[in-house]
């Protein structure tokens, strides 16, 4: 078997100790600030972008997929956001055992208040991570990954 490069191995563990520290910050942000974790604004997140695009919902198969989550803690996750009002569940018209999530027009409101807060949790984030060396080019990396203009478009799910 063939073992990992050091430095890959190390460039690995600089990834994921900038996700980590990332996530950590941003939840703590989201969390005081509109009692949203970092799952669920990611998913109010991926359901606005298709709300505004075509279609306007997801199965709950192509959400798992697009959030990045198992469909069980997905499923879980969508019930907790349905309770708050902020999402909303309906049957497929042209196939009753498709199950369709859409963002209500008050996840769509919590959304756009949170927007704020979790992009200056992620620059703070940013810029505490870019004083340690190891994460420094990393953190060029994100950084390059931010263009001015219209967000890019996530791509339509498949399905």
């Amino acid at each position: 078997m063939t073992r990992p490069q050091p430095g890959l191995a190390q460039g690995w563990c600089a990834l994921s100790a900038l996700h980590g520290r990332i996530e950590t910050h941003v939840e703590r942000a989201l969390q005081a600030s509109h009692e949203l974790s970092v799952r669920e604004f990611s998913l109010l997140e991926v359901l606005s972008a298709q709300h505004e695009g075509e279609g306007g919902h997801f199965r709950m198969h192509e959400l798992a997929d697009a959030v990045v989550l198992s469909q069980s803690a997905t499923t879980r996750l969508v019930s907790r956001l349905e309770e708050r009002g902020l999402l909303t569940r309906y049957l497929c018209a042209t196939d009753r055992r498709g199950i369709y999530t859409d963002v209500t027009s008050t996840g769509l409101a919590l959304l756009e208040q949170a927007r704020p807060v979790n992009d200056a949790a992620l620059r703070e984030a940013l810029a505490a991570a870019e004083q340690r060396a190891e994460l420094a080019p990393l953190v060029a990396a994100v950084r390059a990954l931010d263009v001015p203009g219209p967000a890019p478009r996530r791509p339509a799910p498949v399905g």
